[in-house]
């Protein structure tokens, strides 16, 4: 809503993306989803002419800026009265609002974002989650930008089960080309018709979710209470921030 509030005062994508600490490609690609998601345009190009050019809202769009504007100025009313009554109340919405997303991701993990890696297209992010073990994933530079991701910010790791190799054991990382190995101790098994969905127990209370074939399940003798490894790619990883 920032950007669109830019673009009502500025009437320029470029100012306003400097504005919010876009790209020009990234603010054009947030307006485009934006107005996908309206019911109505909210941003309109205009080529020069008696009016000039740029960029504005529609009337829609100043209509949903004013609304924003409107809701902000109430929420921020309605946190400070409850700041002034419960105590670490950022931390426990925060919280409140993970267990609230629906995803069909298995494994979800909230982490600290601790390193970001700049690569030629796409870069490596380094998460540590809350039970110490790091997490990497391989996202776009124009993804990080647009979630702000930076050294310190909490996102939200989702992985599917079916991404999810296991390896019995544990011990040193094994040689593998995928980036992420999280050891722990097999919680349960949930046999299926074909497949069977392994649960590893994690320290620090986190788990992880896999499926594989049962007769995978076998051939491994994976059994509840013994170690396994949970693997999977950087890029299997998907990450969020809340808003």
């Amino acid at each position: 809503m920032g950007l669109l509030a830019h673009i009502g005062s500025t009437h320029s994508i470029a100012a306003a993306a400097k504005a919010v600490g876009l790209s020009y490609k990234a603010a054009w690609d947030a307006i485009e989803a934006m107005n996908n998601f309206s019911d109505r345009p909210l941003v309109r190009r205009f080529k020069g002419g008696k009016g000039g050019g740029g960029t504005r809202l529609t009337a829609r769009g100043r209509q949903l800026v004013g609304t924003y504007g409107a809701v902000e100025a109430e929420n921020n009313r309605f946190l400070n009265l409850l700041n002034a009554r419960i105590r670490n109340l950022d931390q426990d919405l925060r919280i409140i609002g993970r267990l609230t997303m629906l995803t069909s991701a298995r494994n979800h993990f909230s982490g600290i974002v601790t390193r970001i890696r700049r690569g030629s297209v796409n870069d490596e992010v380094e998460l540590l989650l809350s039970g110490g073990e790091p997490l990497a994933a391989i996202v776009t530079h124009e993804s990080v930008q647009n979630l702000g991701l930076k050294v310190g910010v909490e996102a939200v790791a989702l992985i599917k089960a079916s991404w999810v190799i296991v390896a019995p054991g544990s011990g040193s990382p094994l040689k593998l080309s995928a980036r992420n190995q999280l050891t722990g101790t097999i919680r349960r098994l949930l046999p299926g018709a074909v497949n069977t969905e392994v649960v590893i127990a994690l320290k620090g209370g986190n788990s992880v979710a896999a499926i594989i074939t049962n007769r995978a399940v076998r051939e491994l003798k994976l059994a509840a209470g013994k170690r396994a490894r949970a693997i999977f790619k950087a890029s299997s990883v998907i990450l969020g921030v809340a808003n």
